[in-house]
């Protein structure tokens, strides 16, 4: 079977069990005597496992079945969860992300993850301890009750136990060639010429065919029964070249009457997922449901309602294709453009009435093709919880994380850089905001913090807040940080407001933490948050209060592909600036412009607001100096400062294409890219944020 054709597929559903995994293994952590949710994690390692199992990725597949047995243990109710047995299981899933990840890259998806299965093998055994396994030259004494670090089937188990009958000893043997063994083939070779002049090779861990294509790291396991005693084998396995240790222990054959119970339960379950599979195959092509589904539809509660139409109703669509769709359109919007401006120069009757109704029908055209693309936040917000899990532990807190709003859409190019920000916000908030479980009972707080994720729309814009009730943010510190820093002037400090000390903290290399810690205090962040937001054409707040708590609230553009902007005219240039940073738009006479240090204001309804000359900024030249009574100015805002943008004349609004101005014209002030107008003429878009001080 040709699988690379369903490989994109794969990963995208692989994702989907996986996430779906550390979702439950979070309400499993809250609610461990809850066997449902150990039924739903081990029907999404069980679709993974068979998904992976066909695709040919075997260390994927291998891992996934050693997690789906501890789990299927835990739901025979053989073993009990504990917050040991969670973190090893959490750190398969993780594993398994970074080797799902792998392959979406391109690799083979393998990984060393031998601790992680010996640990997993050892709950799977109902053993307390988790050891890692630490193989010396020496030769350890016999112990009755070793693990078996290999897994044998019926027949293997019948040949050890009836040649120790016959008087054969059974080990198990692994043997470690050296870091800089180049014929790793060939020394295996020679291993197994020894072993087999002195009995039989049972089994081979990785198996003989990948040990003969050395595909392995630089050890490996042989179960092996011969009549030679250890320290014998031992010594003539060492004289093989290139060979650092050998350890043998003796097989465990008590433990096979546990395995063999196992392996029937196994058997069991791979009939039923045979059946499974006969009702629903897991890899259709022409199907548009995914593996997960035979799995949801065995759960009780939600079979019934909608699983057929959501089926039918939904198709996976590569990303590359919509954004050739959407560059097409912009395309269009462009010719509108041209449209709308020969017909306005034609006044032609039919032609205008034409062009009207193209523009309509473009409009929900736009729309349509904008919703398609907009992806919920949920697919960032998903990652959070495993992190705050983490950093609990981390830090020796106590703290719950509530999101709302999960299901709030805004455009994949801004999803895909809102992330990192997102995340230095969180440890921010969990850090230097929530404070430990003795100080929040001293301030008469529950020892349990709260941080508050939400996302919601708001006009054409999307708002995402982050709340913690904290520790808040100390003026007096921030502030005496800062002076330090010269961030500010002590005069300066003197008439700052709450909110703008509070936006210090934003300042490049700012920090509080007295302690540098891997989580925040090195002040790399916070600058570099506020940084990234506005590249987006947002901007970010904070609010704060002592002792009660912080709400850091970023307001982010629906979409940055088609924006709505004023056009305005310096000289014969146009130059573009985007609607979202326009307060309005005002006349004002030359007599109304004072100076306050060396810098020309205006008064705005009651606020002095800096007057900025676009011809001066851009170097526009003139052929004859102006003196013109009036101005035309744009007041903008970049959060809660002002300025107003000195321009020839107003144009008028329009939607724009917004396009980059390629690798030559890179870090040109001020301009954040260019558009292509319905006179073929190319305006630059204004950025704003980089004129507001």
């Amino acid at each position: 079977m040709e699988v690379n054709q369903y490989l994109e597929m794969f990963i995208e559903e692989s994702k989907e069990h996986l996430q779906a995994c550390s979702e439950h293994l979070l309400e499993l952590e809250k609610n461990p005597e809850d066997l449902t949710i150990v039924g739903e994690i081990f029907r999404s390692a069980h679709t993974l496992k068979g998904m992976s199992a066909t695709m040919g990725f075997e260390d994927l597949a291998d891992l996934t079945h050693k997690m789906e047995n501890v789990l299927d243990a835990i739901r025979n109710e053989k073993i009990h969860v504990t917050p040991e047995i969670l973190d090893v299981v959490f750190e398969s899933v993780d594993h398994l992300e970074e080797m799902v990840m792998d392959i979406a890259n391109g690799g083979d998806g393998k990984r060393d993850v031998s601790s992680t299965v010996a640990q997993l093998k050892r709950i799977e055994l109902g053993e307390e301890a988790i050891q890692e396994v630490v193989a010396t030259t020496e030769i350890p004494a016999p112990v009755e009750a070793s693990s078996s670090v290999l897994e044998f089937d019926s027949f293997e188990q019948t040949v050890i136990t009836q040649s120790a009958e016959q008087g054969f000893n059974a080990f198990e043997i692994l043997v470690r060639l050296r870091e800089d063994c180049l014929l790793k083939a060939a020394r295996v070779f020679m291993v197994f010429e020894i072993l087999e002049k002195d009995g039989d090779v049972i089994k081979a861990n990785p198996s003989v065919e990948k040990l003969e294509d050395e595909q392995f790291d630089q050890q490996f396991y042989v179960a092996f029964v011969t009549k030679e005693s250890a320290e014998d084998m031992q010594k003539k396995i060492m004289k093989v070249s290139e060979v650092e240790e050998v350890v043998i222990v003796p097989i465990n054959q008590k433990q096979f009457s546990e395995k063999q119970y196992q392996a029937i339960q196994e058997v069991a379950a791979t009939a039923t997922a045979t059946v499974e599979a006969k009702t629903t195959p897991v890899t259709a092509p022409e199907n548009n449901t995914s593996a997960a589904k035979p799995a949801k539809a065995a759960a009780p509660a939600k079979a019934d309602k909608s699983h057929a139409p959501v089926g039918n109703k939904t198709i996976r669509v590569n990303i590359e294709r919509l954004d050739i769709l959407m560059n097409l359109f912009e395309e269009l919007v462009i010719d509108r453009g041209r449209l709308q401006s020969i017909a306005t120069e034609v006044n032609h009757g039919e032609l205008n009435e034409t062009v009207e109704r193209m523009s309509r029908v473009m409009g929900d055209l736009q729309t349509i093709i904008l919703t398609m693309r907009m992806v919920p936040v949920e697919t960032v917000f998903n990652r959070f919880p495993k992190m705050i899990r983490q950093l609990s532990r981390d830090l020796n807190k106590k703290i719950n994380l509530e999101i709302i709003g999960a299901e709030t859409e805004l455009d994949r190019t801004v999803i895909d850089e809102i992330g990192d920000p997102l995340v230095h916000l969180i440890r921010n908030s969990v850090d230097h905001g929530i404070e430990n479980p003795t100080a929040r009972r001293a301030k008469g707080k529950p020892e349990e913090g709260t941080v508050e994720l939400r996302a919601y729309h708001s006009g054409n814009y999307v708002f995402i807040e982050i709340e913690d009730d904290g520790a808040g943010i100390n003026r007096e510190k921030v502030l005496a940080k800062a002076i330090s820093k010269g961030i500010v002037t002590q005069e300066q400090s003197y008439s700052m407001s709450d909110k703008q000390i509070n936006e210090l903290i934003l300042a490049s290399g700012f920090s509080t933490a007295d302690v540098i810690s891997d989580v925040s205090g090195r002040g790399v962040g916070l600058d570099v948050v506020k940084t990234t937001i506005e590249s987006l054409g947002g901007n970010i707040s904070i609010e704060s209060t002592q002792d009660v708590g912080s709400i850091f609230s970023i307001q982010l553009p629906l979409t940055l592909s088609i924006i709505s902007v004023m056009l305005v005219e310096i000289e014969k240039e146009i130059y573009a600036i985007p609607l979202s940073s326009i307060i309005e738009t005002s006349i004002i006479r030359s007599s109304e412009i004072m100076n306050a240090h060396n810098q020309k204001v205006i008064d705005f309804r009651g606020k002095v607001v800096p007057l900025v000359f676009l011809e001066e900024i851009f170097e526009v030249p003139r052929k004859e100096q102006q003196d013109d009574e009036f101005h035309s100015v744009v007041i903008v805002r970049k959060g809660e400062k002002l300025a107003g943008l000195v321009v020839d004349s107003f144009i008028g609004q329009q939607e724009i294409v917004l396009k980059s101005l390629g690798n030559y014209l890179t870090n040109i002030f001020a301009i954040s890219g260019a558009t292509i107008l319905g006179n073929g003429k190319v305006a630059l878009i204004v950025d704003c944020n980089a004129l507001i001080k």
